[in-house]
């Protein structure tokens, strides 16, 4: 009895710690959240497909505060064609940001560049 007891106190001990960590994970800003909020906020728009490897590593620039960004998802799930959204704003290359002006640049950009095309502040 004493074995089983031990043994549910230590899965409950375990389970409180993971389900802490992960809320944890969900609740705490990204380093970069101002940043990525400011791009959005000034009308540029990120457009991309779920299996394109330029897209993943633009996204991975921003860490945890990718989530804010003004990404559009072009492709259908199977991968095999693109949606309608970006047919009609003829996206033709994967990543490809938009921004206020009206300019388009292709392919992953780094921070300075998008601080120049959205105005908004570099993350220190």
């Amino acid at each position: 009895m004493k074995t089983k007891n031990i043994i549910g106190g230590l899965i409950i001990i375990i389970v409180l710690l993971f389900g802490g960590y992960y809320y944890n994970e969900a609740v705490t800003p990204g380093q970069h959240d101002e940043f990525a909020q400011c791009i959005a906020d000034s009308g540029a728009k990120f457009y991309g497909a779920f299996w394109c490897p330029h897209c993943a590593d633009q996204k991975a620039l921003f860490g945890k505060s990718e989530k804010l960004l003004p990404y559009i998802e072009c492709s259908t799930p199977n991968g095999q064609a693109q949606l309608q959204i970006c047919i009609d704003e003829e996206i033709k290359s994967y990543p490809t940001w938009e921004f206020p002006d009206a300019s388009r640049i292709s392919g992953s950009i780094d921070f300075e560049q998008l601080a120049e095309k959205t105005g908004c502040a570099l993350p220190e």
